[in-house]
């Protein structure tokens, strides 16, 4: 079986993810994906029952064995003003938070 991660495609995948590899670590990297899309081939390869739920996982899960769903609840806290003492700058009764600086990458 050739290897579906060929250098060149590597390479780009790195570009695109603006990563900084040696040439060792981008190797290994690629080797390691390359091992794990065989693997997932093999499985793949694996002949199931077309009627196998995709999530069974050897276990069933009626749904009158699940717990209902909850409706969501609103809490207030208690105390918001002694959560906001707490924060480092707080502006109309909310923390600020600071900014990130963004960074466009090449």
């Amino acid at each position: 079986m050739s290897e579906e991660i060929t250098p060149e495609l590597f390479t780009h995948l790195v570009e695109l993810a603006a990563l900084e590899l040696t040439a060792e670590e981008a190797e290994y990297l690629r080797k390691q994906l390359n091992n794990q899309l065989k693997a997932i081939h093999e499985l793949q390869a694996i002949p199931l029952d077309p009627q196998t739920p995709a999530a069974s996982h050897g276990v069933s899960y009626p749904p009158a064995a699940s717990p209902a769903l909850r409706e969501d609840e609103i809490l207030r806290h208690p105390n918001p003003a002694r959560l906001l003492r707490t924060a480092p700058e707080v502006a109309d009764g909310y923390i600020v938070v600071p900014e990130i600086p963004h960074q466009d990458l090449k």
